[in-house]
């Protein structure tokens, strides 16, 4: 993965404005899209399959006045008047005749209508006017709203009271304040302190922006076909801004400290992207993947969200890894820090881990010279002052932080989830005006009430039998009241309102959801009449116990996954299972700290919280799943630090000080940025959005800075070298993931070596596993070599210069590019032919082969120019004018008819038609593999062009001093025939030629 990002960085860098135009074209196609659409977010917290979404299906068919959205609109009578008053009674009565008459609404019942239930207060002042809709919630438009409005407050003008009540009055949606912004320039502060450059700290801020642009550009179209939760794109805005900075942030940290010690801007930026990079693609698909991991919770608006955040992450890293290098592109050398300055000194202190120098400044290319020698003796820093701190008495600090955070997390095992009522909105609002008025006047059942839905096509005494199931409702406890059974026009279904006597969102009110549904087979069984119980609090109660249901399992399932990775990706058992425990506690604090604050009220007056009660459903399974990638995130670039330098001085010790000072930096500017992008959602955030923001702000707080920078190194000085002990059994079954960059580090070495060489194909001490010895050449371009010994060994050879396989051992190059990690376009410039392969289509013409083949390497598009076939026959035909014996073809002769010398060079011919640069032609154990004399290879090489280099694969060559094949140059590579055997190479370079 590393080889593969260093190229993309170096394009980047190279290509910097087309990729710039790129975005820039994505961006606005995007948001073109979304507007031209009209994608608009709707709140829809629905199961199905789930009982009481089952039962709102149901009556969608059998009972449609019954199953559309509620509104409630609460009157309270002028001081000294009663509702029940003449001239209020009538001025009530005419607003629900004119409620009657509106578009979307099914149904009004009058408080003063003989169906409705207990819908006067017991001192007269307060009535309740309920409006049934003809559809859910999310199908009634804003101007109906607004009709049912205006049409209440004109009750206003007599002296009257009025607020409005229900889902659709429920204001759930979010949107952007300029609180938010303060978190950006919050992180714009940090990102200054750390860089101490404007410039360099205003590149994560706009790759961020951009990222959140495109992702909420995004989510807008996805909403014009689906619905949408308005906490969707906000949180997808959150989780954006938060990892889009800091993604960046680790590429540029690593471009600005490279820069610092003299390396080449380009070469920087593509070693940034590979290493750092590699980490933040790493980071970033663990955070995707957890994300995505809310798909098997089975909830269609928590799966829209996961989806929504995992395509904001997905938007910054492929931004961090294209965009951020095409940014350092157009600005060179401007970004390396400034001669003497203290990051410049810092990072050459970091080069060395224990000495200060001053480094070379920039050209204007990007170009830097090398760094002056060290001249001081290095002052430890912030982060290696605490490390040694917490080195010197590690079980001290793995006792305080374990139990810190144990406390923290003790209120987290009284967690109650629900879906938002109304009591979470702001006091002023006209719904949480009109919850408060119900629960005071009425009592708070009345807030939630559970509809029971009976099918009453079995029962022959309908009256009698919906009058009995009424009174056994009444009697179950915590039941205030139960409205009469309402049959529908067919009496196929009835209806029954049951008021709890707690709230909604009350513990209680879901232990009496469970009691009504326990009844049910007592019912059916005394009445002959099945009911099911629903309604939007039942909804409620069962999208939170379905997500209560899922906590477990997808906890156990983030960190198994946390484990697995960090296994393969640090070969060691002790450090994932070290993350995956300081995971859960960084889970278990911030759960504490939620409930703490928005269940219990702790310190709720200083965060703006309007009320207390239960959390969000939601909350949890988002919260393990974003902060398992952020957590993996800090591990990752701490820990690999220190797997790195324990690699290299297999000091276990010395490897936890150097790793944490490489990385504590730029994981506590990291750190901070979220924290602070988080918490800016916290005062001004409505609802969801504010209790997810302060539990991110505190779940990245407490695991970057207590788990991560405090119980990580404590517990990895404790373990010392066992940290990194990983049984050889389970080794072979990990994939080994790359990102550390140890593979573009051998790369990096191989294209240097590549470089020093000039001839189309260099081997030095190459070992291709099966073929014998080492062996060493080198072939100019242009010339022919031709390779002798045995046949296996020859074609895995020429297999290895093709690119096909990967050498087991020692240098090549091929064409400029080193093996094996640049194979890719070794393969498009070199081509096999196996002289021992014959084409089975023996009625097929020569002019046919060679056209067919010469099409194949052209563009669909082209088409093959006239005549280019015959110039191949032609040359066949010249390198059997001097064999005794053969005769000329041309374009119409068929494969069938040809001797078996014209049948090889006709394969010759159908590879140097494919354009390479590089034939390796090999005689396997046939005719040819044993020439007579040296007239074969002049043959061969005379149908290829003059700039083509071929390699040919003998048995054996006759011999020969001739340095030459025509006017070309002949290299004589000889295998050794077993291992050990000194290989033998004759060439102009033994006797004193090129080599």
């Amino acid at each position: 993965m590393a080889t593969l990002l260093y190229r993309i960085g170096r394009f980047a860098f190279r290509k910097a404005w087309y990729v710039v135009a790129a975005w820039v074209l994505v961006l606005g196609a995007l948001l073109g899209t979304g507007l031209a659409l009209g994608g608009q977010t709707q709140e829809s917290f629905t199961i199905p399959g789930t009982e009481s979404q089952q039962t709102i299906d149901k009556l969608e068919n059998l009972f449609p006045s019954a199953a559309g959205a509620a509104a409630t609109v609460v009157i309270v009578a002028p001081d000294g008047q009663s509702v029940n008053d003449d001239t209020v009674k009538q001025e009530i009565s005419d607003v629900a005749d004119d409620l009657g008459n509106l578009d979307q609404v099914a149904a009004v019942v009058s408080p003063y209508s003989e169906y409705a239930t207990n819908a006067i207060s017991d001192d007269g002042t307060t009535a309740l006017l309920k409006v049934q809709f003809d559809g859910p919630a999310t199908d009634v438009t804003d101007a109906t709203l607004t009709q049912v409005t205006t049409a209440g407050d004109t009750l206003e003008a007599d002296g009257m009271t009025v607020s409005y009540g229900g889902e659709v009055f429920t204001n759930q949606t979010f949107g952007l304040t300029i609180t938010e912004g303060i978190g950006v320039l919050f992180a714009g502060i940090v990102l200054f302190i750390t860089f101490g450059s404007l410039l360099a700290a205003g590149l994560p801020l706009l790759s961020a922006l951009i990222g959140v642009g495109v992702s909420f550009a995004g989510i807008t179209v996805v909403a014009a076909f689906t619905s949408v939760s308005s906490t969707a794109p906000m949180l997808a805005v959150m989780i954006g801004l938060a990892v889009g900075i800091d993604y960046a942030l680790f590429i540029l940290s690593r471009h600005r400290s490279q820069l610092a010690r003299g390396m080449d801007a380009e070469e920087s930026a593509a070693q940034s992207v590979a290493t750092a990079g590699a980490a933040v693609v790493f980071a970033g698909l663990t955070v995707i993947i957890a994300l995505l991991g809310l798909l098997v919770v089975g909830i269609p608006f928590l799966s829209v969200m996961g989806v929504a955040a995992a395509f904001a992450v997905f938007a910054a890293v492929s931004i961090a890894i294209t965009l951020l290098p095409a940014i350092m592109g157009i600005s060179k050398g401007k970004l390396a820090p400034k001669p003497g300055s203290r990051a410049a000194r810092r990072a050459i202190a970091e080069a060395s881990h224990d000495v200060v120098a001053s480094p070379a400044p920039a050209d204007e290319t990007g170009a830097t010279t090398t760094p002056a020698a060290p001249a001081k003796p290095a002052k430890p820093s912030l982060g290696g002052r605490w490390v040694r701190l917490v080195m010197k008495a590690p079980i001290v600090f793995i006792v305080a932080v374990v139990g810190l955070l144990g406390v923290a997390s003790i209120p987290a095992f009284s967690l109650d989830l629900n879906l938002p009522t109304a009591a979470s909105q702001p006091e002023s609002s006209s719904a949480r005006v009109a919850y408060d008025t119900i629960a005071d006047k009425f009592g708070p059942g009345y807030n939630g009430t559970i509809v029971v839905v009976a099918d009453i096509t079995q029962t022959t005494d309908i009256q009698n039998d919906l009058a009995g199931i009424r009174s056994d409702l009444e009697a179950v406890d915590g039941v205030a009241t139960v409205g009469p059974g309402l049959p529908d026009e067919t009496l196929d279904t009835a209806i029954f309102q049951v008021v709890p006597t707690t709230a909604p969102d009350a513990p209680e009110t879901k232990a009496l959801v469970e009691r009504l549904r326990d009844m049910k087979g007592e019912v059916e069984a005394q009445y002959g009449t099945p009911f099911t119980v629903s309604g939007q609090t039942a909804v409620a109660i069962d999208v939170s116990n379905q997500l209560s249901n899922a906590l477990i399992p997808f906890g156990i399932l983030v960190i198994g996954l946390s484990i697995l990775l960090l296994a393969m990706v640090f070969r060691s058992i002790a450090v994932p299972i070290k993350a995956a425990l300081g995971f859960a506690l960084s889970v278990g604090a911030s759960f504490g700290v939620t409930v703490a604050v928005f269940q219990n009220g702790l310190f709720a007056d200083v965060l703006g919280v309007h009320s207390t009660g239960p959390i969000i459903s939601f909350l949890p399974i988002l919260l393990m799943a974003i902060l398992f990638g952020l957590a993996m995130d800090y591990e990752v670039f701490l820990v690999s630090g220190m797997r790195e330098e324990y690699v290299k001085t297999k000091d276990a010790k010395r490897a936890v000080r150097v790793g944490f000072q490489h990385g504590a930096r730029v994981v506590t500017a990291a750190a901070l940025i979220m924290f602070f992008v988080f918490f800016a959602f916290v005062p001004e955030g409505e609802g969801a959005i504010k209790a997810i923001a302060l539990a991110l702000a505190v779940g990245v707080f407490v695991d970057a800075f207590l788990v991560r920078m405090t119980l990580v190194p404590a517990i990895m000085t404790l373990l010392g070298k066992h940290a990194w002990y990983l049984p050889k059994w389970l080794g072979r079954i990990l994939p080994n993931v790359d990102v550390e960059g140890e593979s573009l580090r051998e790369h990096i070495e191989e294209r240097e070596w590549a470089h020093r060489h000039d001839g189309a194909v260099t081997a030095e001490d190459l070992e291709v596993e099966g073929s014998g010895a080492p062996v060493s050449f080198d072939v100019p371009a242009g010339a022919v070599a031709v390779v002798t010994g045995e046949t296996a060994a020859r074609r895995l050879i020429g297999a290895a210069v093709a690119g096909r396989i990967a050498p087991a051992a020692g240098h090549l190059q091929v064409l400029g590019h080193c093996l094996p990690s640049e194979s890719g376009p070794v393969a498009k410039r070199v081509t096999l032919v196996d002289l021992e392969s014959r084409r089975p289509d023996a009625t097929t013409t020569v002019g046919d082969a060679l056209n067919e083949r010469l099409r194949l390497g052209l563009p669909w598009f082209r088409r093959v120019p006239q005549g280019d076939a015959e110039e191949l026959v032609a040359r066949i035909n010249g390198a059997l004018a001097d064999v005794e014996g053969e005769a000329p073809i041309d374009i119409h002769r068929t494969l069938g008819e040809l001797t078996p010398l014209t049948q090889s060079l006709l394969a010759v011919a159908l590879g140097v038609a494919d354009r390479s640069d590089v034939l390796v032609v090999d005689a396997g154990d046939g005719d040819f593999a044993h020439p007579s004399t040296p007239a074969f290879a002049g043959a061969v090489a005379s149908i290829a062009d003059r700039s083509t280099t071929v390699i040919i694969g003998l048995e054996s060559e006759p011999a020969s001093h001739a340095s030459t094949v025509g006017d070309r140059t002949l290299v004589r590579i000889a295998l050794p025939a077993a291992a050990g055997a000194t290989p033998s190479t004759e060439s102009p370079a033994s006797k004193g030629g090129p080599r």
